[in-house]
């Protein structure tokens, strides 16, 4: 059995696997054809952060796949309200198939799943989102961008660049880090990407110049500057990150034909312009609906490599 909580813990060959599966079930899916590869099978959806399109991507993968899902906030269970989460764990996967936290502390799902019996996946902690980069790596692949892609990330030292770090050290394409001072990655993870990137030949940079960043690059993209659980620091950060919106005088130093990615929700006129948004909007639009075609085959890349 295996669970999902950052990239870190799968091969190259095992993330192409799930792209594959995930772009294989998007063709059925938009020639009308519904295999019920989770049938019968339950998903519960823990969700300590509210969220779009992680509960609609989920939900409505796990309904097209011929199984059912679960919505739980923490207004809904004792999870957080007296109850230790490996008692919930071993509680909710006796009952479930399968498993999507989104919550706060990335310990919290580490600690869920030592005592689940079913897959945890990650639907995103204040460390790791890998269900979206799975997404953009689709998004990239379908647009015929991923082979050789330079991929200038501008903004937070965030989840979303954390989960391009883990990304970029196991495919092994070249990442460039932008963000302001104070507002660097997490280092004990870039360590640890450092350390794949090795292995895989992936060229990883960080920098405090946006501009820097994104001369040549062939993807650009970008987080909001402010996560869920920082609504405090709105101004403080908008000050911080003076310059670093991706407008169009910044998008015309990336490759002539680089594209821009957002995993949304986008703030226009802090970390994106208007402009740049529309003028990429089909990629960014499709890029938001691959979250439920690669979520639909990371699920039945986990359930097959269940023992039962």
């Amino acid at each position: 059995m295996r669970h999902f909580l950052t990239l870190r813990d799968f091969t190259k060959e095992e993330i192409l696997e799930i792209i594959d599966t995930a772009i294989e079930i998007k063709k059925d899916l938009k020639a009308g054809i519904y295999k019920e590869q989770l049938k019968n099978q339950t998903l519960a959806m823990i969700f300590e952060k509210s969220s779009t399109r992680t509960r609609v991507s989920f939900e409505t993968g796990m309904f097209q796949l011929g199984g059912h899902a679960l919505f739980l906030s923490n207004r809904d269970i004792h999870l957080g309200r007296g109850e230790p989460v490996k008692d919930t764990a071993r509680v909710i996967s006796s009952m479930c198939d399968m498993v999507m936290i989104r919550t706060f502390e990335h310990s919290m799902i580490e600690e869920f799943a030592s005592y689940s019996r079913v897959p945890v996946i990650n639907g995103l902690t204040d460390s790791f989102h890998p269900v979206q980069l799975l997404a953009d790596y689709m998004t990239m692949v379908e647009y015929g961008v991923a082979d050789g892609a330079i991929v200038a990330y501008i903004g937070d030292g965030n989840n979303m660049t954390h989960s391009w770090l883990m990304l970029a050290a196991k495919l092994g394409f070249e990442l460039r880090i932008a963000t302001p001072k104070g507002y660097e990655v997490n280092r004990k993870i870039l360590e640890v990407a450092l350390k794949m990137a090795e292995e895989s030949g992936a060229v990883i940079t960080q920098t405090n110049d946006p501009k820097t960043a994104v001369r040549g690059a062939t993807i650009v993209t970008t987080d909001t500057w402010a996560s869920m659980g920082q609504e405090d620091e709105k101004e403080e950060r908008i000050k911080a990150f003076s310059g670093y919106m991706v407008d169009d005088s910044m998008m015309d130093t990336a490759h002539s034909d680089a594209r821009f990615l957002h995993c949304l929700p986008a703030y226009r006129g802090q970390e994106v312009s208007e402009s740049v948004l529309e003028k990429h909007s089909e990629i960014v639009f499709n890029e938001a609906e691959n979250r439920l075609h690669a979520q639909k085959g990371l699920m039945v890349w986990l359930d097959k490599k269940r023992e039962r």
